[in-house]
């Protein structure tokens, strides 16, 4: 039996060694994977995977916002924000069409709040409209994960999620929007089935929760 990972690990980079055996279980589960140094070399990467003009969709996440990626896909005028074009839209009348536009976009690009070493990926949320571009709605999808969210196994991921993640993303989301964030619901995915859909970019340094 696995043994429990301490909270006080869930904010510390894993080692090469459990970076590499994260990379090659992904790997083995269809994902494409590359191990990046640090946020500048995947926000460079990403200015070469995601091509001009593509419909693009960002999960919230402060990986994007502390790398610049965020700013790079939404404000650049190089691709079609479907996040700006979604704060143009009523909400009261076009709720539907909004939540179409999130769930098929070209290319859909987060971070994750675990990345298993035997090979998932475990995004939480708490309204869920993101997960749908995550599971198979998107064309591809890219995620960006700092070295800290690389835990041992699937309890793990679970208790990142809950003893580190969801009390950050609490206290951001009570000044950004006057309420605490829930962990409503929960994505797994354990392999990609679709060669070349999935990309992990796993970097060597902690970013984001």
């Amino acid at each position: 039996m696995p043994t429990p990972t301490p909270a006080s690990t869930f904010a510390e980079p894993a080692s090469a060694q459990q970076l590499d055996r994260a990379a090659a279980a992904l790997v083995a589960h269809g994902f494409t994977v590359e191990i990046l140094d640090d946020a500048p070399a995947a926000r460079t990467r990403i200015a070469e995977l995601v091509p001009a003009g593509a419909s693009v969709f960002t999960g919230a996440s402060e990986t994007l916002r502390l790398s610049g990626i965020d700013a790079d896909l939404n404000e650049s005028g190089r691709y079609d924000s479907v996040r700006r074009r979604g704060y143009t839209m009523d909400r009261a009348t076009q709720l539907a069409e909004i939540w179409r536009m999130i769930a098929t976009p070209d290319v859909v690009v987060a971070s994750a709040h675990a990345v298993t070493e035997t090979g998932s990926i475990v995004v939480a949320s708490a309204s869920g409209s993101q997960l749908p571009a995550f599971a198979g709605g998107s064309l591809r999808a890219i995620w960006v994960v700092g070295a800290q969210k690389v835990v041992p196994d699937l309890p793990a991921a679970l208790r990142r999620i809950e003893e580190h993640c969801l009390p950050l993303e609490s206290e951001r989301a009570l000044a950004a929007y006057g309420q605490p964030s829930a962990v409503n619901r929960v994505l797994v995915l354990n392999a990609e089935p679709e060669p070349g859909r999935g990309s992990v970019l796993l970097l060597r340094e902690a970013i984001g929760f």
